[in-house]
C-alpha cells in the first residue's frame, strides 16, 4: 500500500507513493476539499490539470445531504461526482463536535442535531463505519472525540481513551463488513491526546496494536 521512497537525513521528512485501487498518490501531496460532493469554485478537469491526486469529503455533510441512499443508488461519491481518482473521507467527528450546543457524547457515540433542519441523528463507531462504506471512500477514518483546545490533561487524557475505545470497534466493524463498488478501502487511525505529549504517545501505542492500514 505505501512505498517509502525518501527520506531527508537533516529533518526525517519522507517522500513515497500510496497505492490504491483507484490510483496512486505521490505523498507529501496538497489535497483539495471536496467537503459537499464538490470542490468549490473548481471544475473536475482544473483539478486534473492542478495535478490533484486525491480530494477528500466529509461523511457528517454527505449522510445530511444527499444522504446514504441517494449516494448508493448513484455508486458511491465517485461516481456522483464524476471523479475516478481516490477519495478520502473523515469521519465527521470534527463537524459532530464543533456542534457544541447541539450535540450530546456519551460512550455509546454522539447524538446530535442536524443544522440543517434540526433532526435528530446518532454517529456511533459502527455507523460511521458503515456509512463511509457506502459513500466508497478508498481511504476512511475512525470515529474519534476532537478533544476542544484548550483542555486540562484529565479530560484529554478521558477523551483519548475514550477514542480508543471507539477506534476499537470501528476497526471490528470495518473487519467484517465488506467493500463496496468493487474497490479496496483502506481505514486509518487518529492519534489524539490534545497538547499532552505523553497522553499522545499512548495514543499512538495503542493505535498501532490495532494494525489499521495507515495512521
Amino acid at each position: 500500500m505505501f512505498e517509502l521512497r525518501e527520506t531527508c537525513p537533516q529533518t526525517n521528512a519522507r517522500a513515497g507513493v500510496l497505492s490504491t485501487d483507484r490510483g496512486d498518490i505521490h505523498t507529501p501531496i496538497f489535497m483539495p476539499v471536496g467537503t459537499q460532493g464538490s470542490v468549490k469554485a473548481v471544475q473536475q478537469r482544473e483539478l486534473l490539470d492542478a495535478g490533484a491526486e486525491i480530494i477528500l469529503g466529509n461523511t457528517y455533510h454527505l449522510y445530511l445531504r444527499p444522504g446514504m441512499s441517494v449516494m448508493e443508488d448513484m455508486g458511491g461519491l465517485h461516481k456522483f461526482m464524476n471523479w475516478d481518482k481516490p477519495i478520502l473521507t473523515d469521519s465527521g467527528g470534527f463537524q459532530v463536535f464543533s456542534l457544541k450546543d447541539l450535540r450530546k457524547i456519551n460512550e455509546e457515540g454522539v447524538r446530535f442535531a442536524s443544522h440543517i433542519d434540526g433532526s435528530r441523528h446518532e454517529f456511533t463507531s459502527e455507523r460511521v463505519i458503515d456509512i463511509q462504506r457506502s459513500i466508497g471512500s478508498d481511504i476512511m477514518m475512525i470515529f474519534d472525540e476532537c478533544t476542544p483546545y484548550p483542555s486540562d490533561h484529565a479530560y484529554a487524557k478521558d477523551s483519548m481513551e475514550r477514542s480508543l475505545r471507539w477506534a476499537k470497534r470501528c476497526k471490528q466493524r470495518f473487519d467484517e463488513t465488506d467493500p463496496k463498488y468493487g474497490k479496496r478501502q483502506f481505514l486509518f487511525g487518529i492519534g489524539q491526546g490534545s497538547v499532552y505529549k505523553d497522553l499522545r504517545k499512548q495514543s499512538m501505542e495503542s493505535l498501532v496494536g490495532f494494525d489499521f492500514d495507515g495512521y
